[in-house]
């Protein structure tokens, strides 16, 4: 799905007005005054979109400062689901890893919600990236994403906890908590899960290893939160597990995009030499 794409379906839901292009990837967010819309990139999505909304409620009732939701169930239009949400007011200045760590932690106090959260499948969109980049990706590229995502699956299975399961972010980073005039909220809901804390904490040490985030902000991130997961046994196999999504994930961008295919062949080739250090860029 393009912008272009994305935005007939926002036609086709009675969304007429002008819109801005907030984001474009698992989802097209466009900002339509008061409003903000989500399309999903297909059908399939729609029972995500259908739990994202009832863990905004959730969460407004527990008092979690978190993106509040304009209509309580999502649409399927033209077969992509859409979304609705109050846009929040702008930001006061950029989220920092300490705002996340703070945010995280008042998510992990949480009990499991009235309702059933899945745990987090961190590669089952393997198959769907890869299915969406097509013929713009080498099938041995694929062929190797795939296994392994099977022997990731199996270690993150057998993974011994240090911190108590229970709900979680499930993509905890500081570009999905937004700080306005009130303070820091979470936004992007839609992989809320009930699973191991370490899933949230990892994302940030990968962060430091691939994306360029500084030893110090990593600190600060450690420091508000109160644990290093880097200090747990199985943060190399939820690392890894990451990798692999995070590579498969670019793909799906690969074929009207050239950076995002120079990105995922970057990324292979990185994971297929075994190199746990080269930096990765952001898509």
């Amino acid at each position: 799905m393009d912008e272009a794409q994305a935005r007939d379906v926002l036609t086709a839901a009675g969304f007429t007005g002008p819109a801005g292009l907030l984001a474009l990837g698992e989802n097209a967010v466009f900002a339509l005054g008061d409003l903000v819309v989500k399309v999903g990139r297909e059908a399939a999505l729609l029972e995500r979109a259908g739990r994202e909304l009832a863990v905004a409620a959730w969460l407004a009732r527990a008092s979690v400062p978190a993106v509040r939701a304009a209509e309580p169930e999502p649409r399927l239009v033209a077969g992509h689901p859409v979304t609705v949400w109050h846009r929040l007011p702008d930001a006061v200045r950029p989220a920092g890893p300490e705002d996340l760590a703070l945010l995280l932690r008042q998510v992990h106090a949480l009990p499991e919600p009235p309702f059933a959260l899945p745990a987090r499948d961190l590669l089952g969109g393997v198959e769907r990236w890869l299915r969406l980049a097509g013929e713009a990706i080498d099938p041995a590229d694929a062929a190797f994403l795939r296994a392994r995502r099977d022997a990731h699956a199996g270690e993150v299975a057998a993974l011994t906890p240090q911190l108590p399961p229970g709900p979680i972010h499930g993509d905890a980073l500081p570009r999905n908590v937004h700080v306005g005039p009130d303070g820091p909220v979470l936004v992007d809901l839609e992989t809320v899960s009930a699973d191991l804390r370490e899933h949230d904490l990892v994302v940030m040490a990968l962060s430091r290893d691939r994306y360029g985030l500084t030893a110090e902000a990593y600190e600060s991130f450690t420091k508000a939160y109160g644990w290093d997961v880097r200090d747990w046994e199985g943060c190399a196999v939820l690392r890894g597990a990451r990798e692999t999504a995070s590579c498969a994930w670019v793909s799906q961008r690969a074929p009207a995009n050239a950076r995002a295919l120079a990105e995922f062949r970057r990324r292979v080739a990185c994971l297929r030499n075994g190199d746990s250090g080269t930096r990765w860029h952001a898509f």
